[in-house]
């Protein structure tokens, strides 16, 4: 691991669906320091399944953490192992996710009812690797909202030696939610984060869920270590354009909403000239979808977004469409 890499200050949620390979190399052209996170993999995908399609990633991506989602020890050691020995900067156990296809193979948030097991897994996991092991996990789950119950599940698993957890700070409930009623429908409680870094001086306490504004990180970075942004990330993702100067102290110039989509061009010509004739069916929308909302509060967003979506040239494989997009914006076009 490098160990000269910036802090955990910000980061930007693991997100099935949305922070694949692509998604993460468009962020990193918004935000250098901020760290990034895959979308979750399995233990099962990785053992049984293409490795490579599952870890592949553009080196500048870094700082870049690996999430893995599975309960067997032994496999999550392995696992872990592969995602070092592909250069991952960070592997994280996901013992937060509330949906049900994760619960049937029984990890995720339902993995905060057996601590054991989860001081267990990252055990295993810090035995067989030298990056850092983190935790993402819940505050709470169905009717369990007392604090006690995070407090004791962070104490149990610190003692098996993670020193980074990275708090969603809402209880999930297991059964009638949906994963994203689960994210919207549980109170939001900060203070129990809060708490923990009371409690655990010593640990790395990042906090997650329903922030959306400078002024709001700046708040939590108040008390606590860092701050991982969900949804507002990738809807709004300019936001990240002024983190690496106010959160990092890198002077170096901030990019326009045009130059970042400009940025993305040659990698995404590199891209389709790779996978885009090999039969893997990459398109090009699978690079564009992600960076349809730069431009969100832009006069002009919708047209944008409206060209950007052109389904015609996406399936032609056409870069210059993304110019043509800036071309329609009237304050960037001017």
């Amino acid at each position: 691991m490098n160990k000269t890499l910036p802090p955990r200050r910000l980061s930007v949620a693991p997100m099935m669906d949305w922070t694949d390979r692509h998604c993460r190399v468009f962020h990193r052209q918004i935000t250098r320091h901020t760290w990034l996170y895959t979308e979750m993999v399995t233990t099962g995908a990785l053992i049984y399944g293409d490795v490579a399609r599952h870890l592949n990633y553009s080196q500048e991506e870094h700082p870049v953490a690996l999430q893995l989602g599975g309960s067997e020890p032994a496999d999550l050691a392995r696992c872990a192992k592969l995602g070092q020995e592909w250069g991952y900067d960070e592997v994280n156990l996901n013992c937060g996710c509330p949906s049900e296809r994760v619960q049937k193979g029984a990890f995720g948030a339902c993995l905060m009812n057996e601590t054991a097991l989860v001081a267990d897994c990252v055990k295993a996991m810090r035995d067989a690797v030298s990056i850092d092991v983190t935790v993402k996990h819940r505050i709470g789950i169905d009717d369990v909202s007392s604090y006690d119950f995070v407090r004791d599940f962070v104490g149990t698993i610190a003692d098996a030696g993670c020193r980074t957890f990275i708090v969603h700070a809402r209880n999930a409930i297991l059964k009638g939610l949906s994963p994203k009623e689960n994210r919207e429908i549980p109170p939001l409680k900060y203070d129990y984060a809060y708490r923990l870094k009371r409690d655990f001086p010593q640990l790395e306490i990042i906090v997650n869920g329903g922030i959306k504004t400078l002024e709001e990180i700046d708040l939590h970075l108040q008390q606590l270590d860092g701050v991982m942004l969900g949804r507002e990330a990738y809807h709004n993702p300019y936001l990240m354009a002024s983190f690496d100067a106010r959160y990092y102290g890198d002077a170096a110039p901030v990019k326009s909403r045009a130059e970042i989509v400009q940025a993305m061009l040659p990698y995404i010509q590199d891209q389709l000239e790779r996978y885009g004739s090999n039969g893997s069916g990459l398109r090009m929308n699978s690079i564009t979808r992600h960076m349809l909302g730069v431009m969100t509060g832009v006069p002009g967003a919708r047209q944008f977004r409206q060209t950007l979506s052109d389904s015609r040239r996406l399936a032609a494989g056409d870069p210059l469409l993304l110019l043509d997009a800036i071309a329609r914006m009237p304050l960037l076009a001017a």
